[in-house]
């Protein structure tokens, strides 16, 4: 069944921060479209493999609230039932927050604290039949985060993505922290196993010999304090790339044991950038050199 989020609130009360927590959490997440139009979102979001849909309102919907009765009917009416979610703050919290961002609140008719006044009569409606009430007047945008991932993220593992790659290729511009592995032992120079990639038995005997396997351990143990601190501070996901020569051997190696050593641990999600890239070009020299 498809989870459906109504996120709503009073302007400078989080709901951008919150929606964009709710994307991290798998949401497909759309702002202010009109509730006539939820069923319609709803339909190519299930067409298109989503089964979590969040939708931001706030008062510039106004106008369009009088919907909001049938359409609650007939999501439910659908099997489906959707959670509203209301963020608030003291009048005091949210002067000073438009004080210090500078913004021009969406009524913008009228003194601050009119257009607020103004603002939480519209919004009643959504309030008074919210699922709950986060009040926002003391957190932080990094607490209101861990509300709603403790909320709705409880089935979604933090994810570590291992990328292995080559640094001769470029550095991985998204990556979180970068590993250098051209000083463990390199397995190109071994004729046998220079076609093979970091996935095949050999390479991994060559690469984790005795000293290597505690240089790795010391790697392992890094990588899972750091992630873990990531976690902690609210992250969804972190990406640690491990780099070797050409992205053939080592890394792909030690990527693959890291995401093993670690799954008990997060989610892990490996990708070999440039194994592909690496063996072809290996296979386009070899044939050179027989036909010389």
């Amino acid at each position: 069944m498809t989870s459906f989020v109504i996120l709503t609130g009073l302007s400078g009360a989080g709901r951008t921060t919150g929606l964009y927590a709710l994307e991290d959490l798998g949401f497909f997440k759309a702002d202010n479209v009109p509730p006539r139009l939820w069923l319609t979102l709803l339909d190519e979001a299930e067409r298109a493999g989503f089964d979590k849909v969040a939708v931001g309102v706030d008062v510039r919907a106004a106008s369009f609230f009088g919907d909001l009765e049938g359409v609650f009917a007939a999501l439910v009416g659908r099997g489906l039932k959707p959670e509203t979610v209301f963020l608030d703050a003291s009048d005091d919290v949210l002067v000073k927050r438009y004080n210090f961002t500078r913004r021009t609140h969406p009524l913008g008719q009228a003194p601050l604290s009119e257009d607020i006044a103004r603002e939480r009569d519209l919004l009643r409606p959504l309030r008074g039949q919210a699922d709950s009430v986060i009040d926002t007047s003391t957190l932080s945008a990094r607490e209101l985060v861990e509300r709603l991932q403790e909320r709705f993220g409880k089935d979604r593992r933090f994810t570590l993505r291992l990328v292995s790659f080559g640094f001769k290729r470029g550095v991985p511009t998204d990556a979180d922290t970068v590993l250098d592995l051209r000083a463990l032992p390199n397995p190109y120079y071994d004729p046998e196993l220079r076609p093979l990639g970091g996935q095949d038995e050999w390479v991994q005997a060559y690469v984790f010999t005795a000293s290597t396997l505690e240089v790795y351990s010391q790697l392992r143990e890094f990588v899972r304090t750091t992630v873990g601190m990531a976690k902690g501070a609210g992250r969804s996901s972190y990406t640690v790339a491990v780099g070797c020569t050409g992205g053939q051997h080592r890394s792909v190696a030690v990527a693959e044991r890291l995401a093993a050593d670690l799954a008990e641990s997060f989610a892990t999600q490996p990708d070999h950038r440039d194994l592909a890239a690496a063996l072809a070009e290996h296979a386009l020299t070899s044939k050179e050199g027989r036909e010389a």
